[in-house]
């Protein structure tokens, strides 16, 4: 069993297939976005967009209390450890009007839909191009094999070569680039969602009283 273990995970085959699927994936998308992929595997596993959006949606209301209160002058001071949130309050509250603030914020939330697609790209063009690397693999093998049909002693090693480089080609393919494309994008989605819902709301509040950005600014200088 052990044997089996070490032929089928034997290193030349399988570092083959990496290696050329990740040049084909690269070449594709670059380097900077190939960076992020694997930058992105972090928060692959720590990623929590349902406890994010539940935090947003409890911080809204302290914003709008704020804002009432106070002026959205003040709401930067209102604190979050997620940046996009952080940012976003700081945002509302130094922005001279409700249309800049809105243009601002949806282009931050364009921009990231942007980064998150290509790296996604890089997981997809991974997944698509390990078969092919597979087949090329295994078209190289069974070349060997009928190259050395005189040698009963060279079929074997070719012929483990065609399946094993076909094999791995399947595994980088469907059971890691592929699960992990899918896993980014199902995280982006829910991560965009409730974004673009605080945004959303942000830009509702400062909509409702006009006014309320300039006289908390006029407020605060005075």
């Amino acid at each position: 069993m052990t044997d089996i273990i070490g032929h089928v995970f034997a290193p030349l085959p399988l570092v083959t297939v990496a290696l050329g699927a990740g040049v084909i994936a690269l070449m594709q998308t670059g380097m900077e976005t190939a960076t992020s992929a694997f930058a992105a595997l972090g928060p692959l596993f720590r990623a929590r967009p349902d406890d994010e959006r539940d935090a947003a949606r409890a911080l809204l209301f302290k914003v709008e209390a704020v804002a009432e209160l106070k002026g959205l002058a003040r709401t930067d001071r209102l604190k979050s450890n997620h940046p996009f949130i952080a940012q976003a309050l700081n945002s509302l509250a130094n922005a001279s009007d409700v249309d800049h603030f809105s243009s601002w914020i949806n282009q931050v939330l364009e921009d990231r839909r942007e980064r998150h697609a290509r790296v996604i790209s890089f997981w997809n063009a991974l997944a698509d191009a390990a078969p092919a690397m597979g087949m090329a693999g295994t078209i190289i093998g069974l070349i060997g094999m009928f190259a050395g049909m005189r040698d009963p002693s060279s079929i074997g090693p070719s012929m483990a070569l065609a399946l094993m480089t076909t094999l791995h080609g399947m595994i980088l393919a469907n059971a890691i680039a592929g699960p992990i494309a899918n896993r980014l994008a199902g995280l982006s989605e829910r991560e965009l969602a409730w974004q673009q819902a605080f945004a959303d709301r942000l830009i509702a509040i400062a909509t409702r009283e006009p006014g309320m950005l300039r006289r908390s600014i006029t407020r605060e200088v005075a």
